[in-house]
């Protein structure tokens, strides 16, 4: 289908009928680029943040089970509840502590769930530490609702790792959350448990709340356990977990995500939730519940891709002149740097337009790296080299002094 020029810049428009708040969100930078890229013939995306793989048989015929057995009307506010059901029974055994279906809300994927967290908390007066750089969602969900943000920046020389005790240092009167992200979109970097616990620890004491977006969370290659917020606080009454089937199960249309919290919490949310979305696809949630239930072979089998996939990349940025990059831990993206002063967004724009290479530039995900290339390996190995093919050469022709 064509793209037309509407579909490129509409993002653009300042017409006063908006309001106000709406300035709060920036052109997002990963549409511009792919609408941008759709207008052209022969690009090579690394720039899409959803599994390339199929989602696994059951899911799909849970799904179509479901249809066609009428289960097309609405849930319950909540969720469907076998989904809240099996959703608290899979936390509780996976991170040892109890859940209850009343700790769950089901939402349109992790998306609603992020602007639940985010706008039903950020008020004027109210400061939320985020680190940068990090998902573009949160910064502007935060601000539209006179929230401030204190940015924490990472590090690539660190991998860009998240300092707790810097993040215990930026604390004060003013800070009512903390938004964190493990494994990173944009970065693909795994915070260690101590990192968690520190940082949980500390708001605990001090009262404030942590959201944490755990959707990567079965993506954690090289054998390493995954650090949940639920495995390391003492209670849920200020703390927000957010996950969904998107990147786990390849369900990213299917639109399944949810919240953990307290019951208080879930009590609050849900009555935003029926002035939201009011209620997710049903049918998928079926899906959910038989992602739950059907074992971890297709997890298995997706992480043992990814992983060659990571592996190849990080060789490839290695051999790349101008590119400085890391070993990513979880997610499937690569964040890797250009020479200091040199503008990622640029860049970015260049190489799509002039070798046919979408990536997504650096300052689509904060102000601390803006000479950075996110770089998405959830595409094929043939994929990914040839995308460097046109690269390596063409950034050997590039004089970033």
């Amino acid at each position: 289908m064509a793209v037309s020029n509407l579909d490129i810049d509409f993002y653009e428009s300042e017409d006063p009928i908006w309001n106000p708040a709406l300035m709060a969100m920036p052109v997002p930078g990963i549409r511009k680029m792919v609408n941008l890229a759709a207008t052209m013939d022969d690009v090579i995306h690394l720039s899409i943040g959803q599994p390339d793989m199929p989602a696994p048989d059951h899911v799909v015929n849970a799904t179509v089970d479901a249809l066609q057995a009428g289960q097309t009307g609405y849930t319950m506010d909540a969720g469907l509840p076998e989904l809240l059901e099996a959703l608290a029974e899979y936390y509780s055994k996976r991170y040892q502590r109890p859940l209850q279906p009343e700790n769950v809300i089901v939402t349109t994927g992790a998306t609603e769930a992020v602007y639940l967290a985010l706008t039903a908390t950020s008020a004027p007066g109210r400061e939320f530490i985020v680190p940068d750089p990090s998902f573009m969602l949160y910064a502007p969900l935060i601000r539209m609702n006179g929230g401030t943000v204190k940015p924490i920046p990472l590090r690539p020389e660190n991998g860009y790792q998240l300092d707790p005790q810097e993040v215990i240092d930026a604390m004060d009167f003013n800070t009512f959350g903390i938004v964190l992200n493990s494994p990173s979109n944009p970065t693909g970097t795994l915070y260690p448990r101590e990192t968690i616990e520190a940082i949980v620890e500390e708001a605990a004491y001090r009262g404030i709340a942590v959201i944490s977006d755990e959707v990567y969370d079965h993506l954690v290659y090289d054998n390493q356990e995954y650090p949940s917020v639920l495995s390391c606080c003492s209670d849920l009454d200020h703390v927000m977990v957010i996950s969904s089937f998107s990147k786990t199960f390849s369900m990213a249309g299917m639109r399944v995500g949810w919240l953990i919290s307290s019951q208080g919490h879930i009590k609050k949310l849900r009555r935003y939730h029926m002035f939201t979305t009011t209620v997710a696809n049903t049918p998928c949630q079926w899906a959910g519940v038989a992602a739950l239930r059907g074992g971890r072979g297709f997890i298995d089998d997706m992480l043992a891709e990814y992983t060659r996939r990571r592996n190849r990349l990080v060789e490839l940025v290695e051999s790349a002149p101008h590119l400085t990059g890391y070993m990513p831990e979880g997610a499937f993206y690569m964040f890797p740097s250009l020479p200091e002063g040199v503008n990622g967004s640029n860049v970015a724009l260049r190489m799509l337009r002039e070798i046919g290479v979408c990536t997504i530039a650096g300052d689509t995900f904060g102000d601390a790296m803006t000479n950075a290339l996110r770089i998405s390996y959830s595409t094929s190995i043939d994929q990914i080299e040839q995308a460097f093919e046109r690269m390596i050469p063409w950034l050997a022709r590039q004089d970033f002094g």
